[in-house]
């Protein structure tokens, strides 16, 4: 490869990340301009946070129990009797990565796929070309009300999917090691701290905006009728869930440089 074409795709690259930049500051500035449409960020909050609890309650209660089957056998044939620890293990871990994590990412496929062919659509079709006509602005439109609703609804699915890895972590605990309930809990209380649960909650707040911005984003650079809007659907998914696991290590950073 040659030095242009390095050179050209990291212009490229640097260009694509200003466009976020630029679109993330389009969108916070429309965010406190009148008038506010309460009713269509309720229905993106509904659609995005509700709709959401199964699929992310389901995946993350199997996450607890494989965890607490794994790390109890290896703590056992380490130590005997050591998967007494298993209940901080699981929590500490679900609450500071796991949770967040795997909770942005299942939204970036259900929800940040959603979003990009919504928009895709309307502006292959030329929708939004006529709300510009009616003198509506579409980032207000249709931007904010996704990014509110991202912000909001991906923490809140976190600590429901925080609890639920826990209680599929004390599920195996008990039935598989032979871990009663209360030396689970009494586990979790003496060596688990707030920060583990605000690290993760804090996590997930700056997911969810990368979820929005990203797909929001791909929604409106979307060209070439229906096969660009699968081209935007898939780069969406794809963009933000690499989002989301190199921000997860930057944040990571942070975090333990202010604890």
């Amino acid at each position: 490869m040659t030095y242009s074409r390095i050179r050209d795709r990291a212009l490229a690259a640097f260009e694509g990340i200003g466009g976020y930049g630029v679109f993330f500051y389009d969108t916070v500035r429309w965010m406190f301009r009148p008038p506010f449409d309460g009713k269509n960020i309720l229905i993106q909050m509904l659609e995005i946070g509700y709709k959401s609890i199964p699929v992310t309650t389901i995946t993350l209660f199997f996450t607890g129990m494989v965890m607490a089957l794994q790390l109890g056998r290896v703590m056992d044939s380490i130590i005997s009797g050591s998967s007494t620890f298993i209940g901080s293990g699981v929590t500490i871990s679900m609450f500071r990565e796991l949770g967040p994590v795997l909770t942005a990412l299942l939204l970036s496929g259900r929800v940040g796929s959603s979003i990009a062919a919504e928009i895709g659509t309307m502006k292959v079709t030329e929708q939004i070309d006529a709300l510009r006509t009616l003198s509506a602005e579409p980032v207000q439109y249709l931007s904010v009300p996704r990014f509110i609703a991202c912000t909001v609804m991906t923490p809140a699915l976190t600590i429901i999917t925080d609890i639920v890895g826990v209680l599929g972590g004390a599920f195996i605990a008990f039935f598989s090691l032979g871990i009663t309930a209360d030396k689970y809990i009494d586990n979790i209380l003496q060596y688990t701290d707030l920060s583990d649960f605000t690290t993760g909650l804090v996590k997930s707040v700056f997911f969810g905006m990368e979820i929005a911005i990203i797909s929001c984003r791909q929604g409106f650079n979307t060209s070439g009728g229906a096969e660009g809007v699968g081209k935007s659907t898939i780069q969406a998914v794809v963009k933000s869930s690499m989002a989301i696991l190199i921000s997860d290590y930057f944040l990571t950073y942070l975090i333990r440089f202010f604890e």
